[in-house]
């Protein structure tokens, strides 16, 4: 076994996307992130969709750029993205149409579609999935409502970390991961559910069998190697090919064993603890908590969460007029601003993709009875108080579901660099909060990779491996009686 591993990952998010090449070497991983890229959708007669060959045109110039850095050997390439969206592909191996964007329109009242044919609680019975409108079910039970000819003339469903691999790769998968994230997986065998797949009139035909992460697609193909001058012998390797898979595969554990959640902090929040087996049960049903799956064989019962997204779409709207903004400048402000001024509920489904979101948050304020906030550093603020209010209240579900104390609350991801957020956290929380690392989902897809080819032995190597190769922030709840005021 060699010395020295170079992995590529690509992480592709709904705002940005990276490639980072990964160097395994004494024990730590180092990170270099090589390129970044913009992967927002766009709206194209009236439906809200992936430009999807845009973005395959952006990987491979990042790995024309990581071969003329560090020449064409590398020891594999994985891709990991958001989940619930996918591509059709036809027999001949064509992608047919752009992949819709999660928060097209086209998802509304299919869930009210869906429970005429199985009831809601007959759902969660055999998927253990939170209800979320954009699920790929109420996305496929879309298509089938509106007759389109896409599902007649495909042969295989693609979920986006697969499309990004066949392109890489020629070869066609489903990694378990992110079919877990389609409500529409028996969480148990760990395979489709067909009764749920024929209630609902879905077409089982389009679906493959799920393989586990880490499984080595194939090497890639001829025509990317031509094209960006990487070893035709690379292979692509299917990592945690959800982006919360590989970031949760990524929590920097140590030696630490007690009791420990995980707040993966980015455009979504995710919030919840990793099992062996999944909870399913009438109070995982009644606080919405999600099964889906792991690295390693694990679940990752989690509640997913509007997350940064309220600011990114504060940030966007407010830099119409062509002035530029950074988020640090607007946590700054938020910083300066009153506390506890007004709290929303940042379950509203409005929040979900609304025209304009600082007018959203206020008319949300307004509704309730509470001062509007006026100034960017007021909505802001608004904006994360709420979030913390709703990870203390997500957790403290958590611990009732699983009968538990959580003493320690990992925060990964992009969200770790907003301080503010992180120090309301733990304060809302009341558990001591270790932010780190940002990367988390970079790190988890390149331990992946490593564990495929055997360079790393187990997931908990992998975590003992990335918690030598990062700096971590510890945050201690300082200031917790205005939260158990507010959630009293």
């Amino acid at each position: 076994m060699k010395d020295c591993h170079r992995f590529l990952a690509f992480d592709l998010g709904a705002e940005s996307g990276r490639a980072v090449l990964g160097t395994l070497e004494g024990g730590r991983i180092s990170l270099e992130v090589i390129h970044r890229f913009r992967t927002e959708g766009l709206v194209m007669l009236g439906v809200r969709q992936w430009d999807f060959t845009r973005i395959y045109e952006e990987m491979c110039a990042g790995l024309a750029i990581c071969v003329r850095k560090y020449g064409p050997e590398l020891d594999g390439i994985g891709v990991d993205t958001w989940g619930v969206d996918f591509g059709l592909v036809a027999p001949d191996g064509t992608v047919l149409a752009n992949p819709v964007h999660y928060r097209d329109k086209r998802n509304e009242g299919m869930m009210d579609h869906a429970f005429q044919s199985m009831p809601r609680e007959e759902i969660y019975a055999a998927t253990g999935i939170q209800f979320l409108p954009f699920n790929t079910v109420y996305q496929l039970l879309s298509m089938v409502r509106a007759h389109s000819p896409l599902l007649e003339i495909a042969d295989s469903l693609l979920l986006m970390g697969d499309l990004f691999g066949y392109l890489l790769s020629g070869r066609r998968a489903c990694e378990y991961t992110n079919a877990s994230t389609t409500q529409m997986l028996d969480p148990r065998r760990r395979m489709w559910h067909e009764d749920l797949l024929a209630r609902l009139g879905l077409p089982r035909r389009l679906l493959l069998d799920p393989i586990p992460p880490g499984t080595v697609l194939g090497p890639v193909l001829s025509e990317v190697a031509a094209a960006t001058g990487v070893s035709p012998h690379t292979p692509v390797i299917a990592p945690g090919t959800h982006d919360t898979a590989s970031a949760v595969a990524a929590v920097p554990l140590g030696a630490h064993s007690a009791p420990w959640a995980f707040l993966s902090s980015g455009t979504w929040s995710l919030l919840g603890a990793e099992l062996d087996e999944p909870c399913i049960t009438d109070e995982s049903r009644r606080l919405d908590f999600t099964n889906e799956g792991g690295v390693g064989g694990r679940i990752r019962f989690l509640k997913n969460i509007f997350g940064l997204w309220l600011v990114q779409e504060c940030r966007r709207a407010w830099e119409r007029d062509g002035k530029s903004l950074d988020y640090a400048a607007l946590t700054a402000e938020a910083e300066a601003a009153p506390a506890f001024a007004a709290i929303i509920n940042v379950d509203d489904p409005r929040l979900l993709a609304p025209e304009n979101m600082p007018e959203t948050i206020q008319a949300l304020c307004r509704e309730s009875g509470q001062p509007v906030p006026k100034t960017r550093g007021e909505i802001v603020r608004c904006a994360l108080e709420s979030l913390a209010l709703k990870y203390r209240q997500t957790l403290r579900g958590l611990d009732v579901t699983l009968n538990r104390k959580t003493e320690r609350l990992h925060i990964i991801g992009g969200g770790v660099q907003n301080r503010l957020l992180c120090r309301m956290t733990a304060d809302a929380c009341g558990v001591p909060v270790v932010a780190g690392p940002i990367e988390a989902t970079a790190l988890g897809n390149i331990g992946v990779q490593a564990m495929a080819i055997g360079a790393i032995d187990s997931l908990e190597t992998m975590r003992r491996v990335i918690a030598d190769s990062v700096t971590l922030d510890m945050y201690q709840p300082e200031h917790t009686t205005p939260w158990e005021r507010l959630d009293s």
